[in-house]
Order: structure tokens, then sequence, then C-alpha cells
């Protein structure tokens, strides 16, 4: 493994341990494929104010070198290349325009950030490189008539701010003419996604909730000012759709105003070791986030075969790795419905073909997805994952309450 900026899981000079090598005169390939390799770039923000994500890259690298030890995919050993872009969008410009001219990779996969996204989509679009399973909820991602090219994976941010907003009005239908709503998020179109879904959901006769909506840029060096005009805004309701660092900040600073509004946290910010560790357990209990992936730290999955395996992997390619770092969990279940979708390519290894798979998967179940939720994508849906289960964290785990929640039931 290579330096931070630039790690490669390529294949080594060891024979497969499935198929040995040979040339198949039948095969489709397109740039970043051979007989013996597909290459996937990505771009992480392991550096700056966002690097607390730098955990998921990591995981995702380590994911593809226990494929790559048992053999890789159809026989072919998957070259991972990653590169830091500080969440810095001209960076990922650069460094998408090198991972697709100079490195020749199949698809961009993972990429994070929506803003870092959205700068390279139409690029990628019109170069017909696949942009696959972003990791940005942005409802933007599940356009395939303007942007066949690119898809989306975990539930997107309106639908989980619709579903915060119904949970609201479920549980305070009777002092609704008291309630006040304060929203902080993040100044782009993730946290203004978040937040029309979070007022879609309340509905127009009770956008009269909100009183207070504050954002706060990323590089800013806290929320704490943020946090004060939303308490001073009498709201008795706060939705923090902040990133990890700015999420554990504003938690911090409604504990020590000694402010006590039922908390929503954006599933973005939900791990337990990035944010709630950070933040404070005690400052962190009754929080209410929606959920879709197993927490390792709710000792009721102990039993279950994927979170065996998904320790065991942990213990192997991660062992200096935070195991309650959520990110290791979300990177393991994308890399794994990425893996899904190269093994059902075969032989045909095009990028056309690639995209086909991606919007063909049916009820499909990966490892450490909540019991309940499945993949589901077609022609016209690339919205991977579109249902939640709403949990409230407990001083130590994030304990799941109510039924599977949808886009549908939101």
């Amino acid at each position: 493994m290579s330096k931070i900026n630039r790690r490669e899981f390529a294949a080594g000079s060891t024979a497969l341990v499935f198929a040995p090598y040979l040339a198949r005169a039948d095969n489709k390939y397109d740039p970043g494929v051979t007989d013996k390799e597909i290459k996937l770039g990505h771009t992480n923000p392991y550096s700056g104010p966002l690097s607390a994500y730098g955990t998921i890259g990591k995981a995702i690298g380590a994911y593809w070198q226990m494929v790559n030890d048992k053999g890789g995919i159809n026989g072919r050993k998957i070259n991972f290349i990653t590169y830091d872009d500080g969440f810095v969008p001209p960076k990922t410009v650069e460094m998408v325009r090198k991972l697709v001219e100079a490195d020749q990779v199949f698809a961009i996969y993972q990429l994070l950030g929506t803003p870092t996204n959205t700068v390279v989509q139409k690029y990628l679009n019109q170069k017909k490189v696949p942009q696959l399973f972003i990791a940005s909820g942005a409802s933007k991602w599940g356009n395939p008539k303007e942007f066949p090219w690119t898809m989306g994976w975990q539930p997107d941010y309106a639908t989980e701010g619709a579903i915060y907003a119904k949970h609201v009005l479920a549980t305070h239908k009777e002092e609704l003419k008291d309630l006040r709503i304060g929203m902080l998020y993040q100044n782009d179109d993730s946290g203004k996604d978040y937040t029309a879904g979070f007022l879609k959901g309340l509905g127009k006769e009770n956008e009269r909730l909100v009183s207070a909506k504050v954002s706060y840029e990323v590089t800013d060096p806290t929320v704490d000012s943020q946090i004060i005009q939303i308490k001073n805004s009498g709201a008795t309701v706060l939705f923090n759709n902040a990133n990890p660092k700015a999420a554990a900040q504003a938690i911090r600073k409604v504990a020590e105003l000694n402010w006590k509004p039922v908390h929503y946290l954006g599933n973005v910010s939900a791990s337990v070791a990035a944010v709630l560790k950070p933040a404070g357990f005690d400052n962190s209990t009754g929080i209410i986030t929606a959920a879709y992936l197993k927490d390792v730290t709710d000792p009721q999955w102990g039993n279950d075969a994927d979170f065996k395996e998904w320790q065991a992997w942990m213990r192997k390619y991660l062992p200096d790795a935070n195991p309650a770092d959520s990110g290791n969990v979300y990177a393991y279940a994308v890399s794994a419905t990425m893996q899904h979708v190269l093994t059902a390519c075969g032989d045909e290894l095009t990028r056309a073909n690639l995209m086909k798979q991606a919007a063909s998967m049916h009820n499909l179940e990966v490892p450490m997805l909540l019991p309940g939720i499945r993949i589901n994508t077609s022609p016209t849906d690339f919205y991977p994952i579109q249902a939640v289960r709403l949990a409230r964290f407990d001083g130590a785990n994030w304990s799941l309450f109510g039924n599977v929640l949808s886009s549908e039931s939101s």
C-alpha cells in the first residue's frame, strides 16, 4: 500500500486462486479492464475539515484487498486507485480527470461528497464513464434521463428529511400550536436537499412551525453561533443535518446551553465513534436518526453471520481502525454492492453493461443492511436504497424503534 494520496490494490504476480489466466477471445472490454484486472477510481477527503470521512476510503481499499486475496472477481483483481481531494471541488476535478485520462479507470466508484460529485457529473456523463454508488444522498443522483451514467446508493436526503418531519408531526399532535422547529444545515446541495425534504414532510400548512433555518459553511471553525441563534428562536425541536465535525460541535453546544430540544441527527453523522463519542455520550443520549445499516455497537447483531464476517474482516484487514466507526460498515456494504454488479457483468466488462447491471438489482441483500431493507433499481429508478428504520441513542447504542419506513411511507 502506497502513501495516502494514491492507494492501489493491484494484481500481483501470484497465480489466481479460482481460475488460471487464459486469453478469452470473446471478452468485451472498455478502458480499465484486462483479463487480469479491473481499475476503479475514487476520491475522498483524507485531509481537511471533512477528513473523518477518510475512514470510508481506507475501508473500501481494505475490502478490495480481501476480494483480491480470494481470487478477485471472475478471475480479475481489483486495482483501486484513490486520491485525496480534501473536499475541494477544483481538486476533485483535477483528480477525476487524472483517473479517467491518465489512470484509465473503468469507472468512478464511491466518490465522496455532494459538491465534489456535482463538479464532475457532466464531465463523466459526457465521457460515458460510470459514476457509481456515490457517497452522498443528494436526490440529484437519481436522474437517469439526464445523467444515465450517475447513480447514488444510500437513502436520499430529501426522503430522510421528510421521514423526520412526519415523525415530529406524529409524536407532537397535541402540542403542534406550541411546537417550534430549528434547522441546522450545511450550505450546499446536500444541506438544501435535507431541509427541502423536511419542509415537504411538514406540509405547507405546518411550515409555520419552523422558527429558524440556519446554515454553516464547511470551512467554519465552529457552529456555536448557529446553535445559539436556533435556541434563541424558541425552537423545541432541532434538526441537525451537519457533517460529522459540525454535528459533534452542535451536540456539545446544545448541552452546554442546557437546552433540551427533541434532537434529530442526519444519518451521515450518526457514527458512534466519529460523532457521538467526541460529542459525549451523555450529551448524545436521546438523539434520533434514520438507520439502514446495522450498528456494530449494538449487541443484538452479535450472532448474525454477516456481522461475524464483518468483524473477521476488520480484524484482518483494518486491525488499527475503530470498529465503532460506522464508516467501516458503510464501506463494506457499498463495496459488496459493487462486487455484486461487477460479478454480474461476467466477461462483458463494458461501461454500458456495468450501468445495465447496476440498474437491474432486485431485492438484493448485501451484508450489514438492516433486516427488511433491500436494494432495488431499474432503468428508471436510480435510488438503490429507499428504506430506513428510526433509531434513538440510549447512551451506548442506537436502539431501533418503529417499522421500516420508505419513500412511499414518508
